[in-house]
């Protein structure tokens, strides 16, 4: 899995792409925890991201409880539809603010 990154003002912007499974969450885990150290204001733009699974929505509640301790703010954006349903499916969607696009995202911010 490739993570890319961006800054837009404070906010860091972490973009999987692929798939976030077993295989790779732990890398996107310890990225998006140190995203979080270090800005404190994150959106994952989920656009490129192909598939989720159970061990990837781990990564995301453990990132969410992190969160509350360190007074974070988390954002998920563009998602495709196929990872969209899984977060209805699991109930992720009542947890995680979920926007249409980046920019949206990053606009809650303001």
């Amino acid at each position: 899995m490739d993570i890319q990154e961006q800054r837009q003002g404070d906010v860091m912007i972490l973009q999987p792409v692929g798939r976030l499974d077993s295989l790779n969450c732990r890398e996107f885990e310890t990225r998006l925890l140190a995203a979080l150290d270090e800005s404190k204001t994150v959106v994952v733009d989920c656009a490129a991201l192909d598939y989720i699974s159970s061990a990837g929505l781990r990564v995301l509640l453990v990132a969410a409880k992190h969160n509350r301790t360190s007074g974070g703010r988390l954002a998920l954006a563009a998602l495709r539809e196929n990872v969209r349903e899984v977060f209805e499916i699991s109930g992720f969607s009542a947890i995680f603010a979920l926007h249409p696009t980046v920019a949206a995202a990053v606009a809650t911010f303001d």
